[in-house]
């Protein structure tokens, strides 16, 4: 525990976004006591920071307060902020003793350089869940990829723990992988599921009851997935190498460009990836596709 620092640590939230927002909540059910809500002065930031104050018992401040307690800073803004906030609040306050967090996946903690000098222990904490406008998930369960400083990393397990969630320890140069991870499993999925509402509007059905008639399919998959893992949880007509059948899909997605690139680029995955009859025979297929 850092100097001055006993049991839960006052806390302050820089930017009151999707991330911000869940994280509030659950620090408050959590037992912590949330000081401000510190957002950029323009109009709509600083309406939402007051809304997200209201709802957690806090101030919302437009730059951060000299008399700011919070021992533990927790900065939830854009990537390309971080640094830009970090060092425009360096010299405000007393850093010595404090801990700051940022929860950018793909940066590492010396994003925060400017308050690490100032003498703040410093370090990276990104929670491996999504976050959107009309949703607030909780973090129990989440696991959150850490790394910084030791009092930092200290500090920060203490909270993760009472939130619920699990530590994971990551490299800094593993950082830019670990995103790309991420982004896999949750943007890229709805970018892919937005390309399947597409082509089931070529199968004459409208893109919400695609999405209503997907949730069944899309429910087991995963259930799968999480029981057997992904070969043993795979099926269709990669895995049997209907060869005949693939080539009708090709046929019929040549209305849509860009869903028979991804189709054509999701089957050769799992040609390399998964099991599948008749391989060579598909491979040559797909080597047969313009573009």
């Amino acid at each position: 525990m850092l100097r001055g620092m006993r049991g839960k640590p006052k806390m302050a939230i820089v930017g009151a976004g999707n991330f911000a927002a869940a994280l509030a909540a659950s620090l408050q059910r959590s037992g912590y006591e949330i000081e401000a809500v510190i957002s950029r002065s323009r109009a709509a930031s600083l309406k939402k920071a007051r809304r997200l104050a209201a709802v957690v018992d806090a101030h919302a401040f437009t730059a951060i307060p000299r008399t700011l307690a919070a021992e533990l800073i927790w900065f939830c803004v854009p990537d390309a902020q971080i640094a830009v906030a970090a060092r425009a609040f360096a010299e405000k306050i007393e850093w010595k003793g404090r801990v700051a967090l940022h929860s950018s996946g793909a940066l590492t903690s010396d994003e925060l350089a400017a308050l690490r000098s100032r003498g703040a222990a410093v370090a990276s904490v990104h929670p491996l869940m999504t976050f959107v406008r009309s949703s607030r998930p909780a973090l129990a369960g989440v696991p959150f990829a850490v790394e910084g400083d030791a009092a930092a990393i200290r500090e920060t397990r203490r909270v993760i723990k009472d939130l619920g969630g699990i530590t994971h320890a990551i490299r800094k140069e593993d950082k830019a992988a670990y995103h790309a991870w991420g982004t896999f499993a949750s943007p890229l999925l709805t970018a892919l599921l937005a390309t399947i509402e597409r082509v089931a509007a070529v199968a004459g059905v409208n893109h919400k009851d695609a999405r209503r008639r997907m949730i069944p399919i899309l429910r087991q998959t995963l259930e799968n997935y999480a029981a057997f893992g992904a070969p043993d949880g795979y099926s269709g007509p990669i895995i049997r190498g209907d060869v005949d059948t693939v080539r009708q899909h090709l046929r019929v997605l040549r209305a849509l460009p860009e869903a028979r690139a991804v189709y054509v680029a999701l089957v050769r995955a799992a040609l390399t990836n998964l099991p599948a009859r008749n391989k060579s025979a598909l491979k040559k297929i797909l080597d047969s596709q313009p573009g």
